[in-house]
Parts: structure tokens; sequence; C-alpha cells
């Protein structure tokens, strides 16, 4: 059964690149295939060919997966989050790489193409890798570093958001900073649990993971840690962000409607004299060659007592 996917063979300092076929007949330190395909190919070839516990089997090909890390009697089943190639959507913008480590053996399973399985790819390539918990110290590295500076981007395009509060760009504010907190929320959802895995798998027992696996795991979970923790710093100052640009949104607002309540009081006497002295009867002073100066110095003298109110009671500053 030909699926899609690669494997490697390492010997000592040396690796190669084998087809996965003949990875399963290699007896060497440590043998690494990977599948990139749908879960029932990867779920027919594991069972099929690769021999795997049913457990272990649909642990690797199931639907929805978040950050885990299980222990088996002779390894290790582990979930990892990552950015893929593609683009996901914000609910879900991560994708998932399902490791089963035994000692000398690993199968990793992802339906979207990491941007972190090129990276651990040439590591292995390089020949730096040299046992399971290398390979699997080696994707939490470059999944955390593949991660550090997106979550960085997100602080700084919220740091330039702040810059620029003002009511001139509310539209545009409230738009990029939804945006940021729905990435900020993708991203966190799956980072906490991500730095649980880690820590859990880096404290089980077993002679497959050396010390220095240990310690590179620690430090991919402390990385992931602070990751989690500046995402939560991106919502709080989103949410408040959101709140300012609300503040400045019902200001704006009633400063037009004040503008609009001043320009509607100054009219309203104005509208009376003038529609008083539009009625068909016969009105004092309205036969004099003069009327007209009257009335128009009447509406000035009204218009000015009315500002000259507003500006005493301070009404045009708010």
């Amino acid at each position: 059964m030909g699926v899609n996917g690669f494997g490697y063979r390492v010997t000592g300092e040396s690796a190669e690149s084998v087809p996965i076929e003949a990875a399963l007949a290699c007896d060497d330190a440590l043998v690494w295939v990977h599948l990139s395909t749908h879960a029932e190919e990867a779920r027919a070839w594991l069972a099929d060919e690769a021999k795997l516990d049913l457990h272990v089997v649909e642990a690797l090909t199931a639907t929805e997966t978040r950050p885990r890390c299980d222990e088996f009697a002779t390894g290790a089943l582990v979930n990892l989050r990552g950015r893929a190639k593609e683009e996901l959507s914000q609910s879900d913008p991560l994708a998932s790489v399902r490791i089963w480590a035994t000692k000398g053996r690993v199968f990793s399973v992802s339906r979207a193409h990491l941007v972190a399985t090129d990276a651990v790819e040439a590591v292995v390539a390089a020949g730096s890798v040299r046992d399971p918990g290398d390979l699997i110290a080696a994707f939490a590295t470059a999944i955390t570093t593949d991660l550090d500076p997106v979550v960085a981007a997100l602080g700084d395009s919220l740091d330039d958001c702040e810059e620029r509060l003002s009511a001139d760009h509310i539209f545009d504010l409230r738009r990029n900073v939804s945006d940021v907190r729905k990435q900020a929320i993708g991203f966190r959802r799956f980072l906490n649990p991500q730095r649980d895995a880690l820590e859990r798998l880096g404290a089980l027992p077993g002679d497959w993971l050396e010390a220095d696996d240990r310690v590179h795991l620690a430090a991919a979970a402390d990385r992931a840690a602070r990751m989690a923790e500046e995402l939560e710093s991106i919502r709080e100052r989103s949410a408040l962000m959101h709140d300012a640009l609300s503040d400045l949104r019902a200001e704006q607002l009633d400063g037009r409607g004040l503008v609009i309540s001043i320009v509607a009081m100054m009219f309203l006497p104005l509208t009376f004299v003038t529609g008083f002295y539009g009625m068909n009867v016969k009105l004092p002073g309205a036969q004099s060659p003069h009327a007209w100066q009257w009335i128009t110095l009447t509406c000035a003298a009204i218009v000015l007592l009315v500002l000259g109110f507003f500006l005493r009671k301070h009404w045009f500053k708010g």
C-alpha cells in the first residue's frame, strides 16, 4: 500500500533517507517514519504494515487532537501543534503532529504539512539526531522556534495599534485589534497544553530519553510557557484596547450629538420668530418698511444670546 511520507535510518552519526516500506525492515539505532496523509490511509498502513497496537493507531489518526503526552508500556504517545505551510482557520490555526516513540523507533503522522517538519528533517539528515528523544526534542524546538516570531509579531502589531489610538482611526483599529485577539486566543488554546505535554514527556522514566533530551524538552516547554504568557498578555491588552476604542467611539458620538443639539437649540427660537411673522394676519410692525431689518436683528440677537448661554455653561467642551 502506497502512502505519502518519508523514512530515515540513523546509524551512529550518519543518517540516510529510505522508503517508508524499507524503513520497517531496518535495525538501526533510530528509524523514523513520517506519514503525511489522511486518516484512513495512515490507519491502514500503521495497522497492516507497521503492525502497531490498535490503541496507538487510533491515537495517531484521531480526528481531533490537543497537545498531550501519554505513557505506554514501551514508549510514549505525544501530540504537538505547530504552524502549517498552508493557511488554516482562525479557530484552529495550528496543525497537529502525532508521534509514537519507542526505543529505536519513531512514527509520526500529520495531515497538514508543518513548517517544523522540514526543519526536523534537515536536522536528522545532518546527523544531529541519534535517538527518539533527540527527534521529539527537535520537533518541540522547531515548533517553538517557528512560533516565537509569530507571537512577537502579534505583540508588535498591537503596539502599533496603541500608538495610533485616536478617534480618526477607530474603524481600522477595531478590525486590526479584533484580528490580533482572535489569533492570540487561537494560539494560546494549544500552547498551554503543549507546555504541559512537554513537561510530562521530560519527566517520563525510560532509557530511550537521555539527559540532554530532557534538558531540550524542558527548554522547549519553557519557551511554550513564555509564549502562552505573552499571548495572554496580548489577549488582555486587546480587550483593553477594544474598550478604549469603544469609549472613543462613544465620545465621538456624544460630541456630534452635542453639536446637533446646539444647532437645533439655536434654530428653535428662530423658527418660532419666522413662523410667527409668516402668518397671514396683520401683526404689529409687519407693514413697516424696516420690518425685515428688525426681524433680522432680532434673530441675530437671539443667536448671540443662545451662544452666550452655551459659552457660559461650557457646553462646547462637552
